[in-house]
């Protein structure tokens, strides 16, 4: 079985928006707020991550088709034992763009997660409070 045939399907503009969340130490959210995080700011590091995930979809799930975004936004909230993320992505395609949207949530949410674990592991280096939820795709719109 091959890549699924989208050659007659017109181009239309998509739309689609994922979200998820990690949970953090309040100690770790602490650092975060106050900028204390050694590799730097999660939240802009991630930002990026999740546009360049967005961007390479079709290298990491096999099956989905290369396709030109227009846009990408990664958005965040940060709670007081969380981070919550959200990444918007749209494009002029044959096919949707909400596995983009997912992976650009899905690497924000694992970026965030490096550049904080020195801080989540406790004294075996395990991760007790530290874990990614809740990934889902809010939105998805077609031809709108």
């Amino acid at each position: 079985m091959g890549m699924v045939d989208i050659a007659d399907k017109p181009v239309v503009s998509r739309l689609a928006e994922a979200s998820g969340r990690i949970f953090l130490d309040p100690k770790t959210i602490e650092e975060l707020k106050a900028g204390r995080i050694r590799k730097g700011d999660p939240l802009q590091v991630a930002e990026v991550a999740a546009l360049n995930a967005a961007k390479q979809t079709h290298m990491l799930i096999p099956h989905c088709h290369q396709i030109s975004l227009d846009m990408v936004n990664a958005r965040f909230q940060v709670n007081d034992d969380s981070v919550d993320v959200n990444c918007q992505v749209s494009a002029w395609a044959k096919t949707g763009v909400e596995m983009e949207a997912l992976v650009g949530v899905s690497m924000a949410l694992n970026t965030i997660w490096d550049m904080v674990k020195y801080l989540e592991k406790d004294k075996k280096g395990q991760y007790p409070h530290t874990r990614i939820a809740d990934i889902r795709v809010l939105v998805k719109k077609k031809g709108e």
